[in-house]
């Protein structure tokens, strides 16, 4: 993986072609990380992935977490690898809630117009209901770029409903079609059966 002179150099190519992209950079569990802004997500990807002497190429993993109650709220995570060199970076880009804004907040996308226009850039509608008026947090896909993600941004989508603009078949993909919510969000009801505990007036000798 990059040093931490190797990393804030990445940062410094990066902006040169797309300033104010790259909010912050660190490593996480001994990973080289790029913090992100979400709408520079695809380009910088793209640059990761095609720029010479850089060439992260695969995509190993593509998944979300829920910092509730920090803010930003939510990051996509996108796990890099060159494999030629065996070194690996890590892309996180920041989500805020819409939810939590006034007006639903920029780019987030009500549940029915999720579903009537698939989060935008023409993919098929998500399917899946959501909670009555809650909006959505929105991303680019990255599909077109690394293949291997279009099974990943659905878990994402499954789990923590974050909606990925251009998508070919944004679905559930391991919840059922009519589940309602995103179980990976911090602020979900966990449920189950309560338990009650009884002492037995039987003796078992």
């Amino acid at each position: 993986m990059p040093d931490a002179p190797g990393l804030e150099l990445i940062r410094g190519e990066i902006e040169a072609d797309h300033p104010a992209a790259v909010l912050d950079t660190g490593f996480e569990h001994g990973c080289a990380s790029l913090a992100i802004a979400p709408e520079h997500a695809l380009a910088v990807l793209t640059w990761l992935r095609d720029s010479p002497g850089h060439e992260y190429r695969f995509l190993s993993s593509l998944h979300a977490a829920d910092y509730l109650p920090a803010e930003p709220r939510f990051a996509v995570h996108y796990e890099l690898l060159n494999r030629d060199r065996v070194e690996r970076i890590r892309v996180k880009a920041l989500l805020d809630d819409p939810a939590s804004s006034a007006g639903g907040g920029v780019g987030g996308t009500a549940p029915e117009d999720a579903l009537a226009t698939g989060g935008g850039g023409g993919s098929p509608a998500p399917t899946g209901p959501a909670d009555d008026g809650m909006v959505l947090p929105e991303i680019d896909s990255c599909v077109s770029l690394f293949p291997t993600a279009e099974f990943q941004e659905r878990e994402v989508f499954d789990f923590f409903g974050i909606v990925f603009r251009g998508h070919p078949n944004l679905t559930r993909i391991l919840m059922p079609d009519d589940y309602v919510g995103w179980p990976q969000r911090r602020d979900f009801p966990i449920g189950g059966e309560p338990v009650t505990f009884t002492y037995s007036e039987q003796r078992y000798d």
